[in-house]
C-alpha cells in the first residue's frame, strides 16, 4: 500500500509539473507577442527618425545648391560690372563685394560638405534600421501565426492532464492527498522529493537518522524536517521513475 502510494504520488507531481509548465506557457506566449510589438514600434520609431533627419538634410543640401547656383550668378554680373567701373571707389566696393561672396560661397561649400557627409551616415542607418524592423516583423508574424497553435495544443493538453490528474487523485487516501495539496500551495515545485544517504533532494539537507530509518522502513509517508517537502527512500522507486521525477524538477 506504502509503496503504491509513494507511485502515484510521484506520478501526480509529474502531472503537476508538466500543468505548471503549460500554464507559464499560456500566460508567456501573449507577453511574448506584445514584447516583439513594442520592439517593432521601436524599430518603426527609430526609422521615422532617421528618414525626419535625411529629409531635413536632403532639404538643406538642395537650399545650399540654390544658393551657390546664385552666387554664382552675382559673381559673373559683378565681375562684368567691374568692366564698367568709372572710378577707384566703385573698383573698390565691387572687389570688397566679390570678396565677400567668395567667402560665402567657401563657407557654404564647406556647410555643403558636412551635410553631405551626415547624409552619408544617416543614409547607412536608415538601411540598418530598415533591416532590423523588417526582421522584426518577420518574427512578428512568425510568433503570431504560432500563438494560436501553441495556445490550443496547450489547452488540449491540459485537458488530458486535468483528466490524468483527477484519476490519480481518487487512488489517493484523502489525507494523504490533503497533505500533499497543503504542501502544493505553500511550495513550489516538487513537493515529494527522494532521499538518498540519508540527504533530502529537496532542500539538500540530511535528515535525522532515526527519521532516515523509518523512511526506509516504508511503513507510512513521511515529510522532510527541513523543507517539510514529502519525502521517500530512493530505493522504493523504480530507477525510471526517479529519473522521470528529476526531469519534472528541472
Amino acid at each position: 500500500m506504502y509503496q503504491k502510494q509513494i507511485e502515484q504520488l510521484v506520478m501526480l507531481q509529474l502531472i503537476d509539473g508538466e500543468m505548471i509548465a503549460l500554464k507559464s506557457e499560456l500566460a508567456n506566449a501573449p507577453k511574448e507577442i506584445q514584447g516583439l510589438e513594442k520592439k517593432f514600434q521601436d524599430t518603426e520609431a527609430a526609422k521615422e527618425q532617421v528618414r525626419e533627419k535625411l529629409n531635413y538634410l536632403t532639404d538643406q543640401l538642395k537650399r545650399l545648391e540654390t544658393d551657390l547656383a546664385d552666387d554664382s550668378v552675382r559673381l559673373k554680373k559683378s565681375k562684368s560690372k567691374m568692366m564698367m567701373v568709372g572710378n577707384s571707389k566703385e573698383y573698390h566696393a565691387m572687389v570688397r563685394e566679390m570678396d565677400s561672396l567668395e567667402k560665402l560661397n567657401r563657407s557654404r561649400d564647406e556647410e555643403k560638405a558636412a551635410f553631405a557627409e551626415e547624409l552619408e551616415r544617416q543614409a547607412t542607418a536608415d538601411q540598418e534600421v530598415t533591416a532590423q524592423a523588417d526582421a522584426v516583423r518577420v518574427e512578428l508574424d512568425a510568433a503570431r501565426a504560432g500563438l494560436a497553435e501553441r495556445m490550443t495544443a496547450a489547452e488540449k493538453r491540459l485537458t488530458v492532464l486535468n483528466g490524468q490528474r483527477r484519476e490519480a487523485c481518487k487512488v489517493l487516501p484523502p489525507p494523504i492527498l490533503s497533505r500533499y495539496e497543503f504542501i502544493r500551495s505553500r511550495l513550489a515545485n516538487p513537493v515529494i522529493v527522494s532521499v538518498d544517504l540519508g540527504v533530502c533532494s529537496g532542500c539538500n539537507i540530511s535528515i535525522p537518522p532515526q527519521a532516515y530509518i523509518e523512511l526506509q522502513k516504508g511503513q507510512q509517508i513521511l515529510s522532510c524536517p527541513n523543507c517539510q517537502r514529502l519525502i521517500y527512500w530512493q530505493q522504493h522507486i523504480a530507477p525510471t521513475q526517479t529519473e522521470e521525477t528529476a526531469d519534472a524538477k528541472a
